[in-house]
């Protein structure tokens, strides 16, 4: 059975997802302080960090990943966040992922499968010897 969901909470959460796409750390980190969760994730399974990781936002994933955060929860597409962060070309993304323990192999297709694809030699190379 399905209760209805409180409107304030919708709102709530939308001001979440929002600041991960800004990449408002100060925000995301108050947040999460408060309470909400670190892995929280929109109705496509991306999580805040993959947000923030699709976006840019390196600070605001070492943020997240600071205070718990999943670096490798792909979302409803398999999709990782260090996936995301090759595709996009997004290297201080990338580097915050890594350090905060995002595995390259994770994920369909994975960051590493990502990096070939579009040629990223170096990555692919790092990748392997991960």
């Amino acid at each position: 059975m399905n209760e209805p969901v409180d409107p304030e909470l919708v709102e709530l959460a939308a001001k979440v997802f929002d600041a991960a796409r800004a990449g408002d750390a100060p925000a995301l980190a108050a947040y999460v302080d408060a309470g909400a969760p670190a892995d929280l994730c929109n109705d496509r399974g991306d999580t805040l960090v993959m947000l923030a990781a699709y976006h840019g936002h390196a600070e605001a994933v070492r943020t997240l990943l600071e205070r718990g955060a999943d670096a490798n929860r792909a979302n409803d597409r398999g999709q990782t966040p260090l996936a995301g962060a090759v595709f996009k070309g997004e290297d201080a993304v990338i580097e915050a992922l890594l350090a905060g323990g995002a595995d390259p192999h994770a994920g369909q297709p994975s960051a590493a499968a990502t990096a070939e694809m579009f040629g990223r030699t170096a990555l692919v190379e790092r990748f392997t010897a991960l």
